[in-house]
């Protein structure tokens, strides 16, 4: 199977790329669907119902939004974040819902969105089913879609072993373990970077590739912008108050940047997942839940590195997707699967990789720096409070940024040699998941999602 950095590197919307990204996506596979079979002009009502994880914190994850602009056509990359909520309204109180924007049919916010907090499809935690009825009240199509964490969406007819939709393209170098990544680095000589570069090309020519990760890493810097400058109170309920732009302001007026790295680090983190969780524009890295720390430790790079420059950027991207492809292939990214170690762990990894590799690191190196980030962050549960991805989710942006840099510059100071592989840990990161209960996998139903009961 195929994986490009661009699956895992995508412009989405906040604040889950599991409840939010996916089922926007499915919504919309769903409409085309029907437009594709000549189906769209009969059909008279649609019913959407959310399983798991979808069901259970979708209220809190923007989950039901999502699957009415999906429905409506709207993609996560270019929909209007500032129009969305609204048009959810309209939709509310008019009872009309406009399939792709071009066939208008009658919708009950109530009755034809159903979220069963405690019933789960078979394959994933994260199922929707949607149906689509005549006038007469026939069943005109049926859909099954899974989204299987970090926006990624199969539907019923493409599950199986790997849940995923198999991409047959022929890569230059292919890996699916860190050991497969490092022996092609030794055989070819490359830098993990450059032979994750060469297999992109397999879709794009290298001025795309560049322009494209040039882009995400446009979208990380304003978002991080936004999230420094904005102020009030998070939507959902538990009065969240933003506190990155009061950070920025304090710790501009401190005098030397400098010393005050690692605060700012976890600034960036905060900012991009206040962002987040107010539904605005962000990058799934891999996930929304997770998209700080990726964007924070790349604005460390920039800012804090000498040196530093687009050229390096564009490394450091290739050198996370790489990392965050084994664990795409070898466990998971998604929270309601094995809770958030696989999804702010994986990130964790991610970063720290990728910045041993603009650092200078080795290929071990980096993987060691990769494992690093993993194994101190194996065992981390998902445990949203009131289901929404703001406690313990924006702290724990900050925190994991930090120890992502720790990680490279502690995998920086080795030769790459260590006892712990990157594919033991993510292997054990798979093992612990299969065995955490179902309350620590974004259910809301434990930790301090039932513990902090005055939100």
């Amino acid at each position: 199977m195929a994986i490009s950095v661009f699956d895992l590197f995508s412009i989405g919307i906040g604040p889950s790329s599991s409840h939010t990204v996916g089922p926007m996506r499915a919504a919309r596979m769903f409409a085309g669907r029907l437009r594709g079979e000549e189906l769209l002009g009969s059909v008279t009502s649609v019913r959407a119902e959310l399983y798991g994880s979808l069901g259970a914190t979708g209220h809190g994850h923007g989950t039901p939004k999502a699957v009415l602009l999906g429905l409506e056509g709207d993609s996560p990359r270019t929909v209007d974040v500032e129009t969305a909520d609204a048009r959810v309204e309209a939709i509310g109180s008019s009872g009309r819902l406009s399939l792709l924007g071009e066939h208008e049919i009658a919708f009950s916010y109530d009755d034809d969105l159903v979220l069963h907090r405690r019933k789960a499809l078979p394959y994933h935690a994260n199922g929707m089913t949607l149906w689509a009825y005549d006038a007469q009240g026939a069943e005109v199509l049926t859909k099954t879609y899974y989204s299987v964490g970090g926006g990624f969406v199969v539907d019923e007819d493409a599950v199986g072993a790997d849940r995923i939709v198999l991409d047959d393209t022929v890569l230059k170098y292919p890996f699916r373990t860190g050991d497969e990544l490092l022996r092609l680095t030794r055989e070819t000589g490359l830098s993990v970077s450059a032979l994750m570069l060469e297999n992109e090309r397999a879709w794009r020519d290298e001025d795309e590739i560049r322009e494209g990760l040039l882009e995400i890493w446009r979208v990380m810097r304003a978002c991080v912008e936004r999230g420094m400058t904005r102020e009030g109170i998070l939507p959902g309920g538990l009065k969240v108050r933003r506190r990155a732009a009061n950070t920025a302001r304090k710790l501009r007026s401190e005098g030397d940047p400098q010393a005050l790295a690692m605060e700012w680090i976890t600034l960036y983190a905060m900012a991009v997942n206040e962002e987040n969780a107010a539904g605005g524009r962000v990058v799934t890295a891999p996930t929304n839940g997770a998209a700080g720390i990726i964007p924070a430790v790349l604005h460390y790079y920039m800012n804090f590195v000498p040196g530093a420059d687009e050229d390096g950027v564009v490394r450091f991207l290739l050198a996370a997707g790489a990392i965050g492809m084994l664990f795409k292939e070898n466990a998971s990214i998604s929270g309601a699967e094995v809770g958030c170690q696989g999804e702010v762990g994986s990130a964790c990894s991610m970063a720290a990789g990728a910045l041993a590799e603009v650092l200078g690191g080795s290929p071990e190196q980096v993987e060691n720096a990769a494992e690093i980030g993993m194994e101190h962050n194996l065992g981390l549960t998902c445990d949203p409070v009131g289901g929404l991805v703001q406690i313990p989710c924006i702290e724990r942006n900050g925190m994991a940024a930090v120890k992502a840099v720790t990680a490279a510059r502690m995998a920086m100071r080795g030769d790459g040699s260590h006892k712990v592989s990157l594919d033991k840990v993510i292997k054990t990161m798979k093992d612990t998941g299969a065995d955490m209960s179902v309350k620590y996998k974004e259910t809301a139903r434990g930790g301090l999602a039932v513990n902090i009961i005055e939100c």
